[in-house]
C-alpha cells in the first residue's frame, strides 16, 4: 500500500468574494511527483500556496503524514517538511548565490549538515557553485530557477512544492530542469508540481489532476490521463 503524505480534502478557498478553490481533494503518496495541470487562473497556485500556509482554506482540510496543517503558519509548515519554489522564482537578488542558499536553511542550526547540504546543491547544480559569489539579481532566468530550487532543498524537504519552474525558460533548459527535477525525487523528495507546460509534467509525474475554474475535473496515472483524447486537446496543443 502506498503510503499518504499530504492529503487535501475538500477545501474552499476565496480571494475576497471568488471562490478560487471549490472542494478540492488530492492525495500526493510518499516517493511520488504528482502533477496539477489545468489552464491559467484553474487555482494550481492557489493549492501550492494553500498547503504551504500563505493563503487560508475557509473549510475543508488539509494533513501531512496525519496532522492537521491548515492552521499553521507558513514557516511552522517548512519545519514540518514541507519547501516551495514560488512561481516566478522569488530569489533575493541583492544578495549572494550562497547568502540565498544559506537563508534556505533558516529553521535550521546544524552547522555541519548544512555545510554538506550546500555542497550537495553544488553537486547538483554546478554552475550555481561557479557563481557562489555572484548577486542572484545578475544570474540568467535558468540559474535563478536552479537557485531557487536549491535553496528550497536547504530546508531538507520531504515534500517540495514546485510552481512552474519552467516558465519563462529556453526549451533546453527546460529538459534540464525537468531531469533535476526527476533526480530530486529519485534521491527521496516527494514532489507536487504546478505546470503550464503539461505535455513535460505528464512526461515525468506519477499522477496527475487536472484542474478547471477551482475544480478538479479528471485524476490519474499520468500516462493515462497524457493519452486521453480530452486532456490532449484542452492541455497538450491536439
Amino acid at each position: 500500500m502506498a503510503e499518504s503524505l499530504l492529503v487535501i480534502k475538500d477545501i474552499n478557498v476565496y480571494y475576497g468574494a471568488i471562490h478560487a478553490l471549490k472542494g478540492v481533494s488530492l492525495e500526493v503518496n510518499k516517493g511520488e511527483i504528482v502533477t496539477l495541470i489545468g489552464a491559467n487562473g484553474a487555482g494550481k497556485s492557489t493549492t501550492l500556496r494553500t498547503v504551504s500556509g500563505l493563503l487560508r482554506s475557509k473549510s475543508g482540510a488539509i494533513s501531512f503524514r496525519g496532522e492537521n496543517i491548515a492552521h499553521l503558519a507558513a514557516h511552522e509548515i517548512v519545519k514540518k517538511g514541507i519547501s516551495q519554489v514560488p512561481e516566478g522564482r522569488r530569489i533575493f537578488a541583492e544578495m549572494t548565490v550562497m547568502e540565498n542558499l544559506e537563508l534556505g536553511a533558516f529553521i535550521r542550526d546544524d552547522k555541519e549538515g548544512i555545510a554538506e547540504d550546500i555542497n550537495m546543491v553544488f553537486t547538483r547544480f554546478p554552475r550555481l557553485e561557479e557563481r557562489k559569489k555572484q548577486l542572484a539579481g545578475t544570474l540568467s532566468g535558468g540559474e535563478q530557477q536552479m537557485l531557487a530550487m536549491g535553496r528550497a532543498l536547504m530546508s531538507r524537504p520531504q515534500l517540495l512544492l514546485l510552481d512552474e519552474p519552467s516558465m519563462g525558460l529556453a526549451p533546453l533548459l527546460i529538459k534540464e530542469i525537468f531531469s533535476i527535477i526527476q533526480d530530486i525525487n529519485r534521491a527521496g523528495t516527494t514532489i507536487l508540481l504546478v505546470e503550464q507546460n503539461a505535455n513535460m509534467a505528464l512526461s515525468i509525474a506519477h499522477r496527475a489532476y487536472v484542474l478547471e475554474t477551482g475544480r478538479i475535473t479528471l485524476q490519474g496515472a499520468a500516462k493515462t490521463l497524457a493519452a486521453s483524447e480530452e486532456v490532449r486537446k484542452a492541455y497538450l496543443g491536439g
